[in-house]
């Protein structure tokens, strides 16, 4: 498993969507953590314009997924966990039937409670503050 790690800022985002989208290849789900405001969001976003999709992307907080179709007819999931209280909550939701779904994608902010499903092609994504303009990231991926 190799840790790859970029910093970046504000205006390089699209470079950063163009490497996870890079990695989609390889993996079905990307699964970011970070502070709460580091810009797991702000990521996620520059991922699904660098995909052509241009609906209003806002992270889920209470709906816990959105859906949206890239040009390529591709589906993408954005889930947003932080309030979720158990795996069970997930599966009992039937979430769980979003992963690895053919011909689609899940982004998934705050995964930790669901871990223990996100076994092969999943790439871990972490962020972190460097300063106030800039941002860590690391990531590996499991094929």
């Amino acid at each position: 498993m190799n840790k790859h790690t970029l910093v970046y800022t504000e205006q390089e985002l699209p470079f950063v969507a163009q490497t996870l989208h890079g990695l989609l290849g390889h993996c079905a789900i990307i699964a970011v953590t970070g502070s709460l405001g580091a810009g797991k969001t702000a990521l996620t976003q520059a991922l699904f314009r660098y995909v052509g999709i241009e609906d209003d992307i806002q992270s889920p907080t209470f709906n816990y997924v959105s859906i949206y179709t890239a040009p390529s007819g591709w589906r993408y999931y954005h889930f947003d966990l932080y309030r979720l209280t158990s795996m069970r909550e997930f599966m009992e939701l039937g979430f769980h039937e979003y992963l690895y779904e053919p011909q689609s994608y899940a982004i998934i902010e705050w995964p930790e409670i669901i871990m223990p499903l996100l076994k092969h092609r999943v790439c871990f994504v972490d962020i972190d503050y460097v300063s106030e303009n800039a941002r860590r990231l690391w990531y590996y991926c499991l094929e």
